[in-house]
């Protein structure tokens, strides 16, 4: 067998690519075992509380290994793939121990991501089993991992060995996405007979319990005898997949969860509502379509929309402002970073154009434009969800008339536009049929009072009623 020293092989790490997130799943693999790369080479895409986002490999050489499947969830600093470099990457990845042993990290410890922020030990370093023989117990491990990793399926032992019960007490033998499967199908891996070398439990041994009828008796499972039967489908003994359907939280969805009901529970919301023509503001947008200053830019109601919300902050700065709960002050920004609440196949995202104050209404459009195309691709950094000031939520899209919108977390007030729709309106002393929208301001009652909230409401309504104020008022 080839050896290889240390030196010529790699192991890329997690990196933080969220600013302190300290996990981040693998969405894809771009490369497999034996392909080679090069320096900036995209490997992987990760998918972090806050986006997903492509990784590069920072050297040349042969992939040697991959340490996770698809799906995985790895801690920040963990290392994902084993690259072979320099006089290493000529030899066979077959012949390479490195590739095997890389496959079971065993840090020492994790070192703080960044100044403030903690990391846990890795959950991927495994505990050694009781009265187990320690060399041949590891070599046995890594094989067995290493086969499942590449979708081969345990790894067979070095001496036919019947399947070993769980140790009652002990924490059962299985990788993390061994974990993350039994916990996705509701099994109990403490009731799991394990069949990989040294008490390994193996996907098929998940699927196995899954599938086992009612009556097959299970290893110290009493408890489970009385469990609802498995449905025809192969569905958990807990639940009937027939009728419900359980969906992991991570990732997006996750972070978005937890900052709503920290948002919702720490600042105090309060919600008003104006209900407007935009009859004027709709014909500028058609107007502004047909103008070749705008060619090839997205011009729609949101963007008057938002110059709107722009203008009514310029006349009443103290609305863009943030609560410092540490040092117990309010501080007003001298900038508007404008949040655009986007829904992608992920989750709610809030990416903000930086410095939208600062815009001419054709350049709003142009950042108005990238942001929404760069969102529905999946493609937002979580530099861009960084810093917002105020949001805009645009409900209107989904049919919806109006709604009380929950603040991103750190922002004074956000603003949800309804659906615009033509409607009876008395317009010049006559009912007429109008296009008529309802604006909600939901605003932080710790920093901003009712008439400030008030007046920021009503600027915005009237610009949106009569647009020639973006001129008079700007």
């Amino acid at each position: 067998m080839t050896t290889m020293t240390d030196s010529s092989v790699r192991e890329f790490k997690m990196p933080d690519v969220g600013e302190g997130l300290t996990e981040a799943e693998i969405l894809k693999w771009y490369v497999q075992p034996g392909d080679t790369v090069t320096d900036g080479q995209v490997v992987c895409e990760v998918e972090t509380a806050k986006a997903a986002v492509e990784l590069p490999i920072p050297y040349d050489g042969v992939v040697r290994a991959l340490h996770f499947p698809e799906g995985t969830t790895v801690d920040v600093g963990t290392s994902i793939i084993a690259v072979a470099v320099g006089d290493g990457a000529a030899e066979p990845v077959a012949d390479t121990p490195a590739a095997a042993e890389a496959e079971e990290p065993k840090p020492e410890g994790r070192q703080p991501v960044l100044v403030g922020y903690g990391v846990s030990t890795s959950s991927t370093k495994r505990r050694p089993r009781k009265g187990a023989q320690a060399p041949a117990a590891a070599q046995e491990a890594s094989a067995a991992i290493q086969a499942e990793m590449n979708g081969h399926g345990p790894a067979a032992p070095a001496a036919p060995a019947a399947p070993a019960a769980p140790v009652t007490g002990d924490r059962p033998l299985a990788k993390p996405p061994v974990r993350k499967l039994a916990k996705d199908l509701g099994v109990d891996l403490a009731t799991v007979v394990p069949s990989g070398p040294d008490g390994i439990i193996t996907r098929e041994d998940v699927h196995a319990a899954v599938a086992a009828e009612p009556a097959t008796p299970e290893p110290q499972a009493a408890p489970a005898a009385a469990a609802p039967a498995p449905s025809p489908t192969a569905a958990p003994a807990s639940y009937d997949t027939t009728r419900e359907t359980r969906v992991p939280v991570k990732g997006v969805r996750k972070a978005t969860a937890a900052a709503m009901v920290g948002s919702a529970f720490t600042a105090p919301h309060v919600t008003e509502f104006v209900t407007v023509d935009v009859t004027r503001t709709m014909k500028l947008v058609e107007e502004l379509k047909q103008d070749k200053e705008y060619a090839g830019l997205r011009v729609n109601p949101l963007l008057l929309i938002a110059k709107a919300l722009l203008v009514a902050i310029k006349r009443n700065p103290d609305i863009n402002a943030s609560w410092d709960e540490a040092a117990q002050e309010i501080v007003v920004k001298h900038y508007v970073n404008l949040g655009i609440a986007a829904a992608t196949p992920r989750g709610l995202i809030v990416p903000n154009i930086k410095d939208a104050h600062a815009k001419t209404l054709p350049q709003l459009a142009g950042s108005l434009g990238e942001l929404v195309s760069t969102a529905r691709e999946g493609k937002t950094s979580p530099a861009a969800m960084q810093g917002g000031t105020v949001t805009i939520t645009n409900v209107g899209v989904f049919g919806v008339d109006t709604g009380t919108p929950i603040l991103n977390p750190g922002e004074s007030a956000i603003l949800a536009v309804g659906a615009i729709k033509l409607q009876p309106w008395v317009h010049k002393g006559k009912v007429k049929p109008r296009q008529v929208t309802t604006l909600a301001l939901s605003f932080d009652h710790r920093l901003v009072d009712g008439e400030l909230g008030s007046k920021v409401l009503a600027d915005v309504a009237a610009v949106l009623e009569q647009p020639k104020r973006l001129i008079s008022w700007a």
